[in-house]
């Protein structure tokens, strides 16, 4: 069994496979069990990312595990919660003269 898991974000060097001569990161989606493969190996499939951390490309790799090496989740800056959306103005309605 393997320590990989969809969403892992890896880095991938030469030392997973030799044709790797420039480093990448990596997002995980899932690795390939159904494929045979050389033991000690593993087919992988995720997307290649860019410095940004955006997906450039779809790839499936054929590499040894013990050369991935688990990057931490980069840190988004933190999102706005929107603003909660009020129902009525809190004007009386024309209709009843009640307050919405």
């Amino acid at each position: 069994m393997h320590p990989f898991r969809g969403g892992d974000l890896l880095h991938i060097t030469q030392a997973a496979s030799v044709q790797f001569s420039r480093p990448f990161r990596f997002r995980l989606i899932r690795v390939l069990e159904d494929r045979i493969t050389y033991d000690g190996w593993l087919w992988i499939e995720g997307y290649e990312l860019d410095a940004r951390g955006e997906a450039v490309a779809r790839r499936e790799l054929f590499v040894q595990p013990y050369g991935l090496r688990k990057l931490s989740p980069a840190v988004s800056p933190a999102r706005r919660e929107p603003a909660p959306v009020r129902k009525g103005s809190g004007k009386p309605s024309r209709a009843s003269g009640r307050r919405a």
